[in-house]
């Protein structure tokens, strides 16, 4: 750790230190009293039924006492609103369109495209298809969330910083807003299917092994009736409007446009870019002699961060770990008898269906024997400073119409899980969270819906297990692919149940991993259930396994060291394809030189790191696919989500590379580590001594509302930069932009559980806990974070106590 780092770790260190002692000596007591130096101070609260608590630790971690189980969801509601509310209050007005309202025109668009996606089924049904609390859970939650935004309208309350950056007021919720909004979501593989189709079109299907590594091993083929040159290269422009991220621009200036190739490659990216690592393991493999648990989660970093930790205790509920902040409950954590942690599984949850419309009738389509009207919804979209405009929606069968194409008299919708009940993104935890045993978690996984899961699992009692979850289209005449015609005769027949995914129970090896790699069991009948085709790659998992196999007795720090590890199997793998080579080309030689005699591991200090990523993110692909297939260079990125394709390329012997495939191979490596050494030769200089990925790779947290604040204000609201070392396919996940190497994706969130001895866990959240600027939490755990530091994660409340730096006393008004 460089020493600016060592300087902002060691008060949260001290603390740790402090905290631990102070808790191992006070658990046999029942009530510790809180430090001296602990900020107190009280409030009223409307709605409230009895006086409740809230303990923050020296880490920014909220500990919630509620005296009932309403009260409490009541006041995680308060407390999200009281730490997060622009992040929540953006959260619902992106996910139900509302955004022209507060930011004007230029945001009709995206509202028009996010009122698309939300459900639209019977609310009962979405209701009933969770846990049986889940309803009374989000009522509550709402109600504390509304009690603070009531206070900050009224102004009893100071109203944010974002809310006077942006102008505008928080609004107030009604529960079904936490379940109707699914564009957050995760599914998979709509993008995946047009960039097949695209790439079909232009060189022939074959071609798309340059792009993506089918799993197991699977011939697809072009669905009868579809015309892949049919597939506009704008279709997904709705779909990828919704799913983005809102984006503000500074006065005068227009946000970024759409640039759909980017788009495009960026969500199909996502098989690499967003998973996450985890991994239980058994007492007999452990030192400690109980389970341990190991989860984090990879999504888009982003200052506040998507994740909040929270404790939350009342009679009969006890639970602590990392949800997303808009949502009741946990999704990742312990409840004091199971942990629990999940990943991706790459189910494919999505399909993109093309209509021929009726000549005579824009709003039909043909639909086995005939033609089927489409339903047509209009909504009001009010826009800032200017009169409410209309707003027309079309839905097929399937789902909703994203595209039109006039000329071609054709329609393209996108039928998705999200308008399945029970598949608001993460809210089925609220219904895991509270069981005591295997069975007890099994019947929720049942009730699973999205996003599709590993869902590791470990108890007190010695047990761990995982369980593959979600909702799973049947799909018996095709394989998801591909673009499908929307005439009947490509149909989901129903979905796959819980019995007819993978688990395992107790695995005879003493641990099992996952890191969204493709995870189906030899013998698993592909061809009749046909989950998905396209994973993430294995090397993250691979190198899990490998340190998990040879350690037989794996400690927390062990398990925290491997959440950081930067080795690169993908480098390994190409280091050999290297070794016999040779060159007199002094950027080749000096790309050589470095590779061969390097460790294989993205540190942040190595040269040879930065070299390998720079030449695997802009110029091998690219190479490679220019030399046997330049037709669709320009649809198949050559970034780390390709990688692994590329790199199974490389390694064939087949006729993929040509009559001489040695040849063409080795060319390829040469010539394009000559011009990755030049790339970097550019950014930091002509001496390989300086070199160092983390010159390169910096983790830098920029707040959306940045180009909105005044210059004295944009320092306060972002954070970094930090340098940082990792990357997509590593255990330590640090995904980065191409363009220039800072990082986009990855583990904001990591947890490790001692399961049985609760205190002992540690976890990490960046930049920090709290989501105001000014607060001393918003991002004092970043250098930590960079650092593959953790803070412990209390669960007693002897130990809550002796840590605490704010208690905030709660009572009815």
């Amino acid at each position: 750790m460089n020493k600016n780092l060592k300087q902002a770790a060691r008060p949260l260190l001290l603390a740790a230190a402090m905290a631990m002692t102070a808790g191992s000596a006070a658990v046999a007591r029942d009530q510790e009293a809180l430090s001296s130096a602990a900020r107190l101070s009280s409030s009223s609260v409307a709605g409230l039924k009895a006086p409740g608590k809230i303990l923050v630790d020296v880490w920014g971690i909220p500990h919630i006492y509620a005296a009932n189980e309403r009260d409490l969801f009541f006041l995680q509601g308060f407390n999200a609103a009281r730490d997060r509310l622009w992040q929540i209050d953006l959260w619902r007005k992106r996910g139900l369109g509302l955004l022209a309202r507060d930011f004007g025109p230029a945001y009709v668009e995206q509202d028009r495209a996010l009122r698309l996606f939300l459900y639209r089924g019977d609310m009962t049904t979405e209701w009933g298809s969770y846990g049986p609390k889940a309803r009374d859970y989000a009522e509550a939650f709402v109600a504390g969330v509304n009690a603070y935004v009531a206070d900050v309208r009224s102004g009893s309350r100071p109203r944010p910083v974002e809310f006077k950056i942006a102008g505008t007021m928080p609004d107030l919720w009604t529960a079904d807003d936490v379940v109707r909004i699914r564009s957050h979501g995760l599914t998979r593989n709509v993008a995946s299917e047009v960039r097949r189709a695209r790439v079909a079109c232009a060189a022939g299907l074959e071609t798309d092994r340059l792009r993506v590594k089918l799993q197991p091993p699977w011939t697809t083929k072009i669905p009868d009736g579809l015309d892949p040159c049919s597939i506009p290269k704008d279709v997904l422009a709705a779909y990828l409007l919704a799913t983005r991220p809102v984006a503000f621009a500074r006065p005068g200036e227009k946000a970024a446009s759409l640039d759909l190739d980017t788009l495009l490659a960026q969500a199909d990216e996502q098989r690499d870019t967003i998973g996450s690592n985890n991994w239980v393991v058994a007492p007999a493999r452990s030192a400690t002699g109980r389970p341990i648990l190991a989860n984090d989660p990879h999504r888009e970093h982003s200052v506040p961060s998507l994740r909040y930790i929270v404790g939350l205790n009342a009679p009969g509920l006890s639970v602590i770990g990392a949800g997303e902040p808009a949502l009741p409950g946990i999704s990742i954590g312990h409840n004091g008898t199971i942990a629990f942690g999940l990943t991706i599984f790459n189910v494919d949850q999505e399909d993109l269906y093309v209509y021929e419309l009726n000549p005579a009738d824009k709003n039909q389509y043909r639909y086995r024997d005939g033609w089927e009207t489409m339903r047509v919804v209009h909504e009001t979209a009010e826009v800032k400073g200017e009169a409410p405009r209309d707003i027309e929606l079309k839905f097929t069968r399937h789902g909703p119409v994203v595209f039109v194409d006039a000329e071609n008299k054709r329609a393209f919708a996108i039928r998705s899980v999200w308008s399945e009940p029970g598949t608001s993104a993460y809210f089925g935890s609220s219904d895991y969270m509270t069981a005591k045993d295997w069975n007890g978690f099994l019947a929720a996984m049942r009730r699973w819906g999205a996003p599709s899961e590993n869902q590791v699992y470990a108890d007190v009692k010695g047990n761990i297990g995982w369980v593959a979850a979600g909702k799973t289209p049947r799909r018996v005449n095709y394989d998801g692919l591909l673009p499908v015609p929307g005439d009947g005769r490509y149909e989901w027949q129903g979905f796959l149940g819980l019995d007819e995914l993978p688990r395992v129970y107790r695995p005879e090896q003493g641990w099992f991993a996952t890191a969204n790699q493709m995870n189906l069991p030899d013998g698993y009948p592909v061809a009749e259930r046909k989950v998905g085709f396209e994973w993430s790659d294995e090397a993250r998992w691979q190198r899990i396994v490998e340190v998990l196999k040879a350690n037989s007795k794996m400690t927390l720090a062990d398990a925290m060291d491997l959440q950081n590890d930067d080795t690169s199997m993908l480098a390994r793998r190409l280091v050999v394809l290297l070794k016999p080579l040779s060159s007199e080309d002094p950027n080749v030689k000096k790309g050589l030189e470095l590779l061969k005699a390097w460790d294989a591991r993205d540190t942040a200090d190595s040269a040879a790191a930065a070299v390998f990523e720079v030449w695997i993110a802009n110029h091998l692909g690219s190479t490679l696919v220019k030399a046997i297939a330049p037709k669709v260079v320009d649809i198949i990125a050559p970034d780390p989500a390709s990688i692994s394709a590329i790199v199974a390329a490389l390694e064939s012997s087949g006729d993929l590379l040509g009559p001489d495939p040695a040849a063409t191979r080795d060319r390829v490596l040469r010539d394009s580590l000559g011009t990755a050494i030049a790339e970097v030769a550019g950014r930091l200089g002509p001496d390989s001594s300086g070199w160092a990925w983390g010159k390169l790779h910096k983790a830098q947290f920029d707040h959306a509302l940045s180009p909105l604040a005044d210059t004295a204000t944009v320092p306060q609201l972002n954070v970094g930069p930090l340098a940082l070392g990792g990357a997509a396919n590593v255990p330590r996940a640090a995904t980065y932009r191409r363009t220039d190497y800072q990082l986009t994706a990855g583990a904001s969130f990591r947890m490790v559980l001692d399961v049985g001895n609760w205190d002992a866990s540690r976890a990490i959240n960046t930049p920090g806990q709290s989501g105001d600027p000014f607060n001393g939490h918003y991002r004092d755990l970043a250098p930590l974070w960079a650092a593959g530091q953790y803070v412990p994660l209390l669960y007693s409340r002897a130990a809550v106590e002796a840590a605490t730096s704010e208690a905030i006393t709660l009572t009815p008004r």
